[in-house]
This record gives structure tokens, C-alpha cells and sequence, in this order.
């Protein structure tokens, strides 16, 4: 699975290369990521979660330009994204102190199916992770599957681990120059083989069973990176074809950086598009008018009150499901 694997990501690189500014027009990706990757531990993303995940993959992703990817980094980009959401009384930032376990809810830890590294040998075997994060072997994706499946068994965090895990995936294939920019999200996957994903990683605890792991993780690299092209090439064509409507449309030196705005924040309340997108009040006022009369944007909440009225870019429609659920629970 090497060779396919190494190809998919270099293909998927070169759509990536292709499109300008990548981080705006693939935002969408990653909050459908954030949403998929609180899913697979059994919960709805809060829209602060959503909005943690993409600061926390900013931060990092900055701090990468002085800072390898390692235990600083991580403990970092815990604390962004644990900050002011679920387990943020739970140390963010830092490794925990007592025992964790992974079973059934409100299982005991005698009856849980998985217990992650003692807190005692925590320090030790943490950097030991990080050396080998560090090292040089013959296959970076292979490497990756090994770094992935070892940081989710040792578990350090008393929450999150698994949201940062999967954000490992990503700063990895960016930090060893696999991908230009950080945008490569698996969740999706992962969430799809939901029995497999769990039972290769025990395989791996319980047995040793590092191939069939490795080449799960291949596989779902293929697969992810196959599905994420895909998508990256229409949200290209999506935005291309309403570059051209915009500019026509409203007739302003700001049509581009609406677009752009609206590709970064598809879901948005009438105030912070006023306070955020950098143009006159009046002017953005009058933007969103025109927009909204083409039906570009589709109201999800009316104003009521001191209820702010809510808009979703209506252009967001070439995502599976998933992210329509986050429209509806925001």
C-alpha cells in the first residue's frame, strides 16, 4: 500500500498547489473535519469547538515556521483547542496526572477494554515518541500510521486526544513537505470504518499487530486523499464560477474579498460579517443586500429581539451531510 498511498497524497498535493489561498477555500473542509472528529468520540461539535479546531490548526501551523512539531507544539495546541469548550477543566495544555480509560460510558476502569500509559511512564515514553517523530525512516506514511496509533494508546491528555491525534495527520504531512499547506482531513474515513479503525488500534495493544494497522491507515490515506481531491477541485470550480457572478453582480472593489468571506465563515450572523470583513459598514450593508436578493444566501434564523440574524452561504452544498447537521445544530 506504500506506493499507492505516496501517490495519492502527491496528486492530492498537486490540486492543493493549484488553488489560491487554500486555507480560505478548503475552510470548509475543516469545519466539516472539526465536526467529524468530536463525532467519532461520540459527540456534536459545539460552534466552539468548530471555531477552536480551526485556531488551534492556524496556531500550530504558524508555530511550525520556528518550532518542529513535538511535545511543545502539542501541549499548545491543546490549550487552543480545549479553550472555553468540553474538557476545558481538564488541564489543556497539559499532561495529565491521574489514570484515563477507554470503554463503555460510565464503565470502571476494570471493566474498561483499553488502559492508556500509566501516568508514571507518561514523560518517558512521550519522548520517545517524539524522537521517533523526529527520525528518519524509509517511508514518511508509514511513519505517520506508527506516530498516529502510538499517541492515541498513550492517551495524554485527560481530553481530546483524539481531536488533536487526527490534527496530527495533517501538521505531519505539512511539517515533512508531503502537502504545502495543512489541509488533509481523515475523520471522515475513519468514521466510515468506525469497527475497523478501533479494532486494528486494540489489534495493535493487545497482539502487536503493526501490518494489519499500517496498511489500514494506507488505505484510509487513499481513500481520504481520493474523496478530498475531489471535493478540493469543486469548492475550485465553485469558487471560480461565483468570482466571476460576484464581480458583476455588485460592482464593488470588494466583491473578491466578500467571496473570500463568505468561503471562510459560510454560516454568519449580519453583524460579523459588518465587524469582520475589513469593508465600510454602509458598503458591506449594501453587499449583503445584493446578495441576498441574487440568493446567494439563504437565511437560517431570522432577527428576533436581540436574536442576531443568521445566514448561510448557499453555495455550501457540495459536502456530504454531515456539515448540514452542524447548520442545523448551530
Amino acid at each position: 500500500m506504500i506506493g499507492p498511498a505516496n501517490a495519492t497524497i502527491a496528486r492530492y498535493e498537486g490540486v492543493l498547489h493549484s488553488i489560491p489561498n487554500a486555507d480560505v477555500l478548503l475552510s470548509l473542509l475543516t469545519a466539516q473535519e472539526a465536526v467529524l472528529s468530536s463525532r467519532i468520540e461520540g459527540t456534536q461539535a459545539t460552534l466552539g469547538e468548530v471555531l477552536n479546531y480551526r485556531a488551534a490548526l492556524q496556531e500550530a501551523t504558524a508555530r511550525l515556521a520556528d518550532l518542529p512539531l513535538s511535545q511543545r507544539l502539542l501541549k499548545d495546541t491543546h490549550r487552543v483547542l480545549m479553550q472555553g469548550v468540553r474538557g476545558r477543566h481538564k488541564s489543556p495544555g497539559e499532561y495529565r496526572k491521574i489514570p484515563n480509560w477507554i470503554g463503555s460510558h460510565g464503565c470502571t476502569i476494570e471493566e474498561a477494554r483499553f488502559i492508556p500509559c500509566p501516568v508514571n511512564h507518561l514523560p518517558e515514553t512521550m519522548a520517545t515518541w517524539e524522537r521517533y517523530l523526529h527520525g528518519e525512516t524509509s517511508d514518511r506514511l508509514g511513519q505517520l500510521a506508527l506516530v498516529y496509533a502510538e499517541f492515541e494508546a498513550l492517551h495524554p491528555f485527560l481530553d481530546g486526544n483524539g481531536r488533536l491525534g487526527r490534527l496530527i495527520v495533517p501538521l505531519f504531512l505539512f511539517e515533512k513537505g508531503l502537502l504545502s499547506s495543512p489541509n488533509f482531513y481523515i475523520s471522515e474515513h475513519l468514521e466510515h470504518k468506525w469497527d475497523g479503525y478501533y479494532e486494528h488500534l486494540l489489534a495493535v495493544s493487545w497482539y502487536g499487530e503493526w501490518t494489519g494497522w499500517v496498511a489500514f491507515f494506507l488505505r484510509a490515506l487513499i481513500a481520504q486523499g481520493e474523496t478530498n481531491q475531489d471535493r478540493a477541485l469543486k469548492i475550485l470550480a465553485l469558487y471560480d464560477q461565483r468570482k466571476d457572478w460576484i464581480t458583476e453582480q455588485i460592482h464593488s472593489q470588494y466583491a473578491v474579498r466578500t467571496l473570500d468571506w463568505f468561503f471562510s465563515r459560510p454560516i454568519f450572523k449580519t453583524s460579523d460579517f459588518v465587524a469582520d470583513s475589513c469593508i465600510p459598514k454602509p458598503t458591506a450593508n449594501r453587499i449583503l443586500r445584493e446578495v441576498r436578493d441574487a440568493g446567494l444566501l439563504v437565511e437560517l434564523r431570522p432577527s428576533v429581539g436581540r436574536v442576531r440574524q443568521c445566514w448561510r452561504f448557499a453555495s455550501w452544498s457540495i459536502l456530504p451531510r454531515e456539515p448540514r447537521c452542524f447548520e442545523a445544530h448551530v
